[in-house]
Protein backbone atom coordinates (compact mmCIF):
# COMPACT_ATOMS: atom_id res chain seq x y z
CA UNK A 1 0.00 0.00 0.00
CA UNK A 2 1.13 3.38 -0.35
CA UNK A 3 3.09 5.20 2.01
CA UNK A 4 4.89 2.16 3.66
CA UNK A 5 7.30 3.00 5.51
CA UNK A 6 11.12 1.40 5.99
CA UNK A 7 11.81 -0.15 9.47
CA UNK A 8 13.74 -3.34 9.46
CA UNK A 9 10.69 -5.22 9.13
CA UNK A 10 10.34 -3.82 5.76
CA UNK A 11 13.72 -6.04 4.75
CA UNK A 12 12.82 -8.85 6.24
CA UNK A 13 12.19 -12.20 4.02
CA UNK A 14 8.90 -12.15 4.39
CA UNK A 15 8.66 -8.86 3.05
CA UNK A 16 11.00 -9.44 -0.04
CA UNK A 17 8.54 -12.29 -0.47
CA UNK A 18 5.42 -10.40 -0.24
CA UNK A 19 6.85 -7.83 -2.87
CA UNK A 20 8.13 -10.31 -5.11
CA UNK A 21 4.42 -11.51 -5.26
CA UNK A 22 3.28 -8.06 -5.88
CA UNK A 23 5.19 -7.30 -9.04
CA UNK A 24 4.86 -11.23 -10.34
CA UNK A 25 1.00 -9.82 -9.77
CA UNK A 26 1.07 -6.89 -11.09
CA UNK A 27 3.32 -8.28 -14.07
CA UNK A 28 0.33 -10.54 -14.72
CA UNK A 29 -2.75 -8.40 -14.38
CA UNK A 30 -1.70 -4.85 -15.63
CA UNK A 31 -1.23 -6.02 -19.06
CA UNK A 32 -4.71 -7.33 -19.65
CA UNK A 33 -6.26 -4.52 -17.71
CA UNK A 34 -4.41 -2.16 -20.60
CA UNK A 35 -4.99 -4.85 -23.16
CA UNK A 36 -8.79 -4.39 -22.28
CA UNK A 37 -9.33 -0.71 -21.88
CA UNK A 38 -7.75 -0.50 -25.15
CA UNK A 39 -10.23 -2.66 -26.90
CA UNK A 40 -12.92 -0.99 -25.30
CA UNK A 41 -16.93 -1.87 -25.57
CA UNK A 42 -18.07 -5.13 -24.07
CA UNK A 43 -14.81 -5.60 -23.14
CA UNK A 44 -13.51 -3.57 -21.29
CA UNK A 45 -17.41 -3.53 -20.13
CA UNK A 46 -16.90 -7.06 -18.85
CA UNK A 47 -13.98 -5.74 -17.15
CA UNK A 48 -15.04 -3.41 -15.62
CA UNK A 49 -18.29 -5.64 -14.88
CA UNK A 50 -16.81 -8.27 -13.01
CA UNK A 51 -14.04 -5.90 -11.24
CA UNK A 52 -17.50 -4.14 -9.24
CA UNK A 53 -19.31 -7.28 -8.85
CA UNK A 54 -15.76 -8.40 -6.98
CA UNK A 55 -15.58 -5.24 -4.96
CA UNK A 56 -19.20 -5.36 -4.07
CA UNK A 57 -18.54 -9.43 -2.57
CA UNK A 58 -15.38 -8.12 -0.89
CA UNK A 59 -17.62 -5.16 0.75
CA UNK A 60 -20.87 -7.63 1.77
CA UNK A 61 -18.11 -10.45 3.39
CA UNK A 62 -16.62 -7.48 5.29
CA UNK A 63 -19.30 -5.40 6.41
CA UNK A 64 -21.68 -8.34 7.53
CA UNK A 65 -24.40 -8.42 4.94
CA UNK A 66 -24.79 -12.12 3.95
CA UNK A 67 -23.38 -12.75 0.09
CA UNK A 68 -26.79 -15.42 -0.69
CA UNK A 69 -29.02 -13.10 1.26
CA UNK A 70 -31.81 -11.30 -0.82
CA UNK A 71 -30.10 -8.23 -0.15
CA UNK A 72 -26.51 -9.58 -1.06
CA UNK A 73 -27.87 -10.84 -4.78
CA UNK A 74 -30.00 -7.75 -5.69
CA UNK A 75 -26.68 -5.65 -5.08
CA UNK A 76 -25.35 -7.95 -7.59
CA UNK A 77 -28.00 -7.58 -9.98
CA UNK A 78 -28.44 -3.92 -9.55
CA UNK A 79 -24.71 -3.90 -10.93
CA UNK A 80 -25.84 -6.56 -13.92
CA UNK A 81 -28.54 -4.10 -14.56
CA UNK A 82 -26.39 -1.05 -14.64
CA UNK A 83 -23.75 -2.27 -17.37
CA UNK A 84 -26.54 -3.65 -19.25
CA UNK A 85 -28.31 -0.37 -19.21
CA UNK A 86 -25.50 1.06 -20.42
CA UNK A 87 -24.57 -0.95 -23.33
CA UNK A 88 -28.58 -0.54 -24.56
CA UNK A 89 -27.86 2.76 -24.89
CA UNK A 90 -28.95 4.58 -21.79
CA UNK A 91 -26.27 6.20 -19.68
CA UNK A 92 -29.12 8.04 -17.38
CA UNK A 93 -30.81 4.82 -16.42
CA UNK A 94 -27.34 3.10 -15.65
CA UNK A 95 -26.34 6.08 -13.20
CA UNK A 96 -29.70 6.03 -11.76
CA UNK A 97 -29.65 1.99 -10.61
CA UNK A 98 -27.35 2.20 -7.77
CA UNK A 99 -29.50 4.65 -5.70
CA UNK A 100 -32.12 2.89 -6.91
CA UNK A 101 -30.89 -0.12 -6.07
CA UNK A 102 -29.81 0.89 -2.57
CA UNK A 103 -33.00 1.82 -1.45
CA UNK A 104 -33.94 -2.01 -2.31
CA UNK A 105 -30.86 -3.76 -0.33
CA UNK A 106 -32.05 -1.32 2.43
CA UNK A 107 -35.23 -2.40 2.67
CA UNK A 108 -34.74 -6.22 1.77
CA UNK A 109 -32.15 -6.14 5.10
CA UNK A 110 -34.88 -5.09 7.34
CA UNK A 111 -33.26 -1.39 7.10
CA UNK A 112 -31.00 -2.62 9.68
CA UNK A 113 -27.51 -1.48 10.34
CA UNK A 114 -25.57 -4.32 8.15
CA UNK A 115 -27.98 -2.88 4.82
CA UNK A 116 -26.97 0.01 5.38
CA UNK A 117 -23.15 -0.67 4.85
CA UNK A 118 -25.06 -2.74 2.17
CA UNK A 119 -26.17 0.25 0.65
CA UNK A 120 -23.11 2.35 1.17
CA UNK A 121 -21.19 -0.22 -0.46
CA UNK A 122 -23.35 -0.56 -3.29
CA UNK A 123 -23.76 3.32 -4.58
CA UNK A 124 -19.86 3.18 -4.73
CA UNK A 125 -19.65 0.20 -6.66
CA UNK A 126 -22.39 1.09 -8.59
CA UNK A 127 -20.70 4.56 -9.25
CA UNK A 128 -17.50 3.33 -9.59
CA UNK A 129 -18.71 1.07 -12.32
CA UNK A 130 -20.72 3.83 -14.47
CA UNK A 131 -17.47 5.77 -14.11
CA UNK A 132 -14.93 3.53 -15.50
CA UNK A 133 -17.88 2.72 -18.26
CA UNK A 134 -18.73 6.72 -19.38
CA UNK A 135 -14.98 7.34 -19.06
CA UNK A 136 -14.07 4.54 -21.59
CA UNK A 137 -17.20 5.20 -23.76
CA UNK A 138 -16.40 9.34 -24.43
CA UNK A 139 -15.01 11.02 -27.03
CA UNK A 140 -11.26 11.19 -25.23
CA UNK A 141 -12.14 7.66 -23.34
CA UNK A 142 -8.64 5.28 -24.81
CA UNK A 143 -6.61 8.27 -23.60
CA UNK A 144 -8.24 9.74 -20.68
CA UNK A 145 -8.58 6.01 -19.21
CA UNK A 146 -4.50 5.58 -20.09
CA UNK A 147 -4.06 8.83 -18.40
CA UNK A 148 -6.29 7.82 -14.91
CA UNK A 149 -4.59 4.07 -14.69
CA UNK A 150 -1.14 5.74 -15.29
CA UNK A 151 -1.58 8.32 -12.25
CA UNK A 152 -3.37 6.04 -9.96
CA UNK A 153 -0.64 3.24 -10.49
CA UNK A 154 2.06 5.94 -10.26
CA UNK A 155 0.65 7.09 -7.25
CA UNK A 156 0.55 3.90 -5.25
CA UNK A 157 4.11 2.60 -6.59
CA UNK A 158 5.44 5.46 -5.94
CA UNK A 159 4.16 6.55 -2.67
CA UNK A 160 4.97 2.99 -1.47
CA UNK A 161 8.51 3.18 -2.47
CA UNK A 162 9.13 7.22 -1.31
CA UNK A 163 7.47 5.92 2.37
CA UNK A 164 9.76 3.01 2.49
CA UNK A 165 12.97 5.01 1.40
CA UNK A 166 12.59 8.01 3.76
CA UNK A 167 10.01 7.45 6.33
CA UNK A 168 8.93 10.52 8.73
CA UNK A 169 5.92 11.85 10.07
CA UNK A 170 2.95 9.72 9.36
CA UNK A 171 -0.31 10.72 7.07
CA UNK A 172 -2.73 9.08 9.71
CA UNK A 173 -1.53 7.25 12.00
CA UNK A 174 -5.26 5.75 13.48
CA UNK A 175 -6.21 5.37 10.11
CA UNK A 176 -3.09 4.01 8.27
CA UNK A 177 -0.28 3.70 10.49
CA UNK A 178 1.97 2.89 8.00
CA UNK A 179 1.93 5.44 5.46
CA UNK A 180 3.91 8.71 5.27
CA UNK A 181 3.77 12.18 4.46
CA UNK A 182 6.66 11.47 2.24
CA UNK A 183 4.99 9.08 0.61
CA UNK A 184 1.98 11.09 -0.29
CA UNK A 185 4.32 13.68 -1.58
CA UNK A 186 6.45 10.95 -3.90
CA UNK A 187 2.77 9.58 -5.03
CA UNK A 188 1.93 13.13 -5.78
CA UNK A 189 4.78 14.53 -7.75
CA UNK A 190 5.15 11.07 -9.86
CA UNK A 191 1.53 11.12 -10.82
CA UNK A 192 1.69 14.55 -12.46
CA UNK A 193 4.67 13.49 -13.95
CA UNK A 194 3.46 10.80 -15.46
CA UNK A 195 0.09 11.49 -16.13
CA UNK A 196 1.86 14.62 -17.84
CA UNK A 197 4.14 12.37 -19.88
CA UNK A 198 0.85 9.88 -20.86
CA UNK A 199 -0.92 13.27 -21.91
CA UNK A 200 2.09 14.41 -24.05
CA UNK A 201 2.30 10.97 -25.81
CA UNK A 202 -1.12 10.65 -26.67
CA UNK A 203 -0.74 14.16 -28.36
CA UNK A 204 -2.29 16.73 -26.12
CA UNK A 205 -1.53 19.70 -26.16
CA UNK A 206 -2.33 21.74 -22.99
CA UNK A 207 -0.01 19.97 -20.67
CA UNK A 208 -1.20 22.45 -17.88
CA UNK A 209 -4.13 21.01 -17.23
CA UNK A 210 -3.84 17.39 -17.72
CA UNK A 211 -0.87 17.65 -14.71
CA UNK A 212 -3.52 19.74 -12.41
CA UNK A 213 -6.04 17.12 -13.07
CA UNK A 214 -3.25 14.48 -12.79
CA UNK A 215 -2.39 16.69 -8.84
CA UNK A 216 -6.33 16.50 -8.27
CA UNK A 217 -7.17 13.02 -8.88
CA UNK A 218 -3.94 11.42 -6.96
CA UNK A 219 -4.82 13.37 -4.18
CA UNK A 220 -8.38 11.82 -4.23
CA UNK A 221 -6.78 8.36 -5.24
CA UNK A 222 -4.70 8.82 -1.70
CA UNK A 223 -8.23 9.74 0.19
CA UNK A 224 -9.81 6.64 -1.55
CA UNK A 225 -7.14 4.56 0.06
CA UNK A 226 -7.49 6.21 3.44
CA UNK A 227 -11.31 5.25 3.43
CA UNK A 228 -10.37 1.71 2.82
CA UNK A 229 -8.28 1.50 5.13
CA UNK A 230 -10.40 3.32 7.70
CA UNK A 231 -13.10 0.52 6.76
CA UNK A 232 -10.84 -2.25 7.14
CA UNK A 233 -9.53 -0.58 10.51
CA UNK A 234 -13.75 -0.48 11.52
CA UNK A 235 -14.32 -3.71 10.96
CA UNK A 236 -11.14 -5.15 11.83
CA UNK A 237 -10.04 -7.05 8.72
CA UNK A 238 -6.44 -6.57 7.44
CA UNK A 239 -7.10 -7.69 3.71
CA UNK A 240 -10.14 -7.34 1.86
CA UNK A 241 -9.68 -10.78 0.88
CA UNK A 242 -6.85 -12.71 -0.78
CA UNK A 243 -7.85 -12.77 -4.07
CA UNK A 244 -4.59 -11.64 -5.63
CA UNK A 245 -1.56 -12.60 -4.66
CA UNK A 246 0.81 -10.07 -2.45
CA UNK A 247 -1.90 -7.63 -2.85
CA UNK A 248 -5.00 -9.23 -0.76
CA UNK A 249 -8.60 -8.40 -2.15
CA UNK A 250 -9.96 -6.29 -5.25
CA UNK A 251 -10.46 -3.60 -2.81
CA UNK A 252 -7.09 -3.26 -2.34
CA UNK A 253 -6.32 -2.92 -5.51
CA UNK A 254 -8.65 -0.68 -6.72
CA UNK A 255 -9.66 1.85 -3.96
CA UNK A 256 -7.58 4.30 -5.36
CA UNK A 257 -8.71 3.88 -8.83
CA UNK A 258 -12.48 3.81 -7.71
CA UNK A 259 -12.10 7.36 -5.83
CA UNK A 260 -10.37 8.51 -9.12
CA UNK A 261 -13.12 7.53 -11.07
CA UNK A 262 -15.87 8.65 -9.57
CA UNK A 263 -14.28 12.41 -8.58
CA UNK A 264 -13.23 12.55 -12.38
CA UNK A 265 -16.55 12.17 -13.24
CA UNK A 266 -18.23 14.21 -10.77
CA UNK A 267 -15.85 17.00 -11.51
CA UNK A 268 -16.28 16.77 -15.58
CA UNK A 269 -20.09 16.39 -15.13
CA UNK A 270 -19.81 20.16 -12.86
CA UNK A 271 -17.34 21.62 -15.68
CA UNK A 272 -20.72 20.71 -17.90
CA UNK A 273 -19.61 17.70 -19.38
CA UNK A 274 -23.30 15.55 -20.61
CA UNK A 275 -24.13 12.51 -18.40
CA UNK A 276 -23.03 10.13 -21.42
CA UNK A 277 -19.27 11.54 -21.64
CA UNK A 278 -18.82 13.66 -18.26
CA UNK A 279 -14.61 14.18 -19.33
CA UNK A 280 -15.87 16.33 -22.54
CA UNK A 281 -16.62 18.80 -19.74
CA UNK A 282 -12.98 19.53 -18.84
CA UNK A 283 -11.85 20.86 -22.73
CA UNK A 284 -8.92 18.86 -22.61
CA UNK A 285 -7.08 19.59 -25.75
Amino acid sequence: MPGQEGSTADKSPKNKSDLKLRVLSAAVLGPIVLGLAWLGGPAFGVLALVAAILFLHEWFAMTGTGLLTPSGIAGYLVLVGLAVAYHSGYPELSLACPIVGAVVVYGLSGFSRAGRWAAEGLIYAGLALYALLVIRGGVQGLEFLFFLLVLVWATDIAAYFTGRALGGPKLWRKISPNKTWSGAIGGLVCAVLLGSATAALAGKVDLFAWALLAAVLSIVSQLGDLLESGIKRRFDVKDSSHLIPGHGGIMDRVDGLVAAAIAAVALGVLFGGSVADPISGFALG
